[in-house]
Order: structure tokens, then sequence, then C-alpha cells
């Protein structure tokens, strides 16, 4: 850990001090107003479970940071996520970890306006360990719902779907 951060002080140490910071834009607004607390409700493999999810921008106001406790398969789960949008490949960016897994999923889209949708795809550890494929599909109807769409491998179906909403 040490040495990842002493890598990345040098890195920008050495862009010189002209260089200004990135500060955020109309997608990271976009990406504030999840910030709060949400009930989550997944549906997985025909079960149900139940969870919190818990969003704030943070790092000066480029990432949304994540943290979701709950259970899944009668056992407790937790997950942290990060995301935030980058102005350069102008695409939304994500990354996940959660205590099912020692790697992490990582994924870059688009969010369509009009349809008030957010598609990512990227790859990650699948449940049988080998890297997989990963597209997930983020809903939002109003500024308090979310479905979310996960779907790995080249599979046309969900492989899990949780209906967030945000609590008051």
């Amino acid at each position: 850990m040490r040495t990842t951060i002493a890598a990345v002080l040098a890195a920008v140490c050495g862009v010189g001090v002209a260089q200004e910071p990135a500060k955020p834009g109309l997608e990271h607004e976009w990406l504030k107003k999840h910030e709060g607390t949400w009930a989550a409700t997944m549906k997985f493999g025909g079960m149900e479970s139940k969870g919190t999810a818990t969003y704030k921008m943070e790092l000066g106001g480029l990432w949304l940071t994540s943290t979701f406790e709950g259970d899944m398969l009668g056992q407790k789960f937790s997950g942290r996520g990060m995301d935030t949008y980058d102005p350069a490949k102008k695409k939304f960016t994500s990354i996940w970890a959660d205590s099912m897994n020692t790697g992490f999923v990582l994924m870059e889209g688009t969010y369509d306006k009009d349809k008030k949708t957010l598609t990512m795809t990227g790859t990650g550890p699948g449940p049988d360990g080998p890297a997989t494929k990963f597209k997930s599909v983020a809903v939002y109807p109003d500024d308090d719902t979310e479905t979310f769409s996960m779907y790995m491998g080249d599979t046309k179906e969900p492989s899990f779907v949780i209906e967030y909403k945000r609590k008051k």
C-alpha cells in the first residue's frame, strides 16, 4: 500500500506544478444526485434478499463512493464501489469489490439522458473464478428509484436485479 501511494505521488510530482487538478463537471453533478441511503431488494436465482446501499461524493467531488451491506444466499454480504466520469474517454467508469471475491470488477459506459439509463461493460472474476464479461444496465425512472440489472458472460437474461428505493 505504501509503495502504491509513493508511486502515485512520484507520478503526480513528475507532471509539474502547472497542471490543473481535475474539477467536477455536469456528469459528477449527476452522480452526486445519488448521495444518500437506499433500501435494496435483490432478486437472484428465484430468491430475494434485502440490503442497504449508502452513497457519498468524495475525493474532491470526483468520485461517488458506495457501501453495500446485506445478505446473499443466507450469508452476510458487503461491497464497496467507486464511480466517476472520465472526460478524456467521455465515459463513466466504475470499480466494484465485495466480500465474495478477492478480485474486482472494472467497467465503463455511457448514460442515455432520454432513456434515463446508464449502460456499462467490463470484466472481473466470474462465479467460478476466471475473468468474465460483465454488463450492467441501471434505469432511473425518478430521483428516488433505480433498477440495476447485471449480466455475466454472454447471457441474455440478467444474472441478478436490484431494486433501489431512496430512504427518506
